[in-house]
């Protein structure tokens, strides 16, 4: 009998569908992953509805598990918690994380699933990749105890940033967005909350993560003598201006960069990527991270759901998606040819 499942694909620019696919049969290395539930990345993931990923940035861009290519038809993703329903015995049966795309069930080796902690609720389990940004983040910013650290921009991998930062002894750190909304989610987090404006100066560091011109300005200004600016937002095909003039040489700045897609050079000799995933899954016991996620939906909502979130007509940091096997059956059996 044919194993299939259901997937997400955004088939042009703006346009997204759900389709029926066709699952592999699993080798003797592989686990069939019925997923419960995904999370939607919404800075990355609106660039790649929105057929924004440059053509110099596409092979870096891709996700683990994509298919297709941009700007479409791809399917794309990487925030993905299911239970192994065929796999290794130590697997078997297991909660686990996966940087795989928004699919019912999926085959993949039993090398790329992680499994979730006990005291992690799956829920809060699909958050693991974006921590594990924060986590790559930080091990090359090593801010030290005491430290004045602002995070400038309060997305999902700010949030992320700012509670993973919650934790550092006697660290002042402030959340900075032009949303004032976000105050209660810095609140929930354990950190300070401040616009743009009125945000603490002197910093040792700042983490930028607003994806906007004028946060990486305000990053700058933002810094005490010999700061540094961590820079981690992606501005896709946008070109940015960086003010590079009044104290930027006089205080002797740092703006540099940080990317999840190779290990910290502060941690490759002795952390690999699993043990990094594996660390973002253990801070997550942590209930604070509950406040990352602000909105869920249904499998079958996507394709409506998406126009609005990449818009940013619908705020959200992190939208939960939710997988039901019931209506799933019932839209196999209406995707069958």
């Amino acid at each position: 009998m044919e194993r299939s499942a259901l997937s997400f694909w955004v088939r042009s620019p703006g346009k997204g569908e759900i389709e029926r696919v066709a699952l592999p049969d699993p080798g003797p290395g592989d686990v069939v992953v019925r997923t419960l539930y995904s999370g939607i990345s919404r800075g990355t993931e609106s660039l790649v509805f929105e057929g924004r990923v440059p053509v110099s940035q596409r092979d870096l861009m891709r996700a683990p598990f994509q298919e297709g290519d941009f700007p479409g038809p791809v399917k794309y993703g990487y925030l993905n918690v299911g239970t192994v329903e065929e796999g290794p015995p130590e697997l078997a049966g297991r909660t686990v994380f996966c940087l795989y795309p928004h699919q019912t069930r999926y085959v993949v080796p039993a090398s790329a699933v992680t499994p979730v902690p006990e005291d992690v609720p799956p829920g809060r389990a699909i958050l693991a990749g974006t921590v594990e940004t924060a986590v790559n983040a930080l091990w090359d910013a090593a801010p030290l105890v005491g430290d004045r650290i602002a995070v400038v921009g309060a997305g999902m991998v700010g949030c992320s940033v700012a509670a993973v930062l919650a934790g550092l002894p006697g660290a002042r750190v402030q959340l900075v967005d032009v949303d004032t909304s976000r105050a209660s989610v810095a609140e929930a987090l354990g950190v300070g909350f401040a616009v743009p404006d009125d945000a603490e100066g002197d910093c040792d560091l700042v983490v930028h993560a607003s994806a906007s011109e004028a946060g990486l300005a305000r990053s700058l200004e933002l810094l005490g003598p010999e700061g540094e600016v961590l820079e981690l937002s992606w501005y896709g095909d946008r070109r940015v201006a960086v003010p590079l003039g009044e104290h930027f040489h006089s205080r002797r700045l740092t703006v540099r960069g940080s990317q999840v897609g190779a290990v910290s050079p502060s941690r490759r000799s002795r952390r690999t990527h699993a043990d990094r995933l594996a660390l973002a899954l253990r801070l997550l016991a942590a209930p604070v991270f509950d406040a990352l996620i602000t909105g869920e939906a249904g499998f079958t909502e996507l394709p409506r759901l998406m126009p609005p979130l990449a818009s940013g007509a619908l705020p959200a940091l992190c939208h939960r998606i939710v997988y039901d096997p019931v209506e799933e059956a019932a839209l196999v059996q209406r995707h069958r040819p």
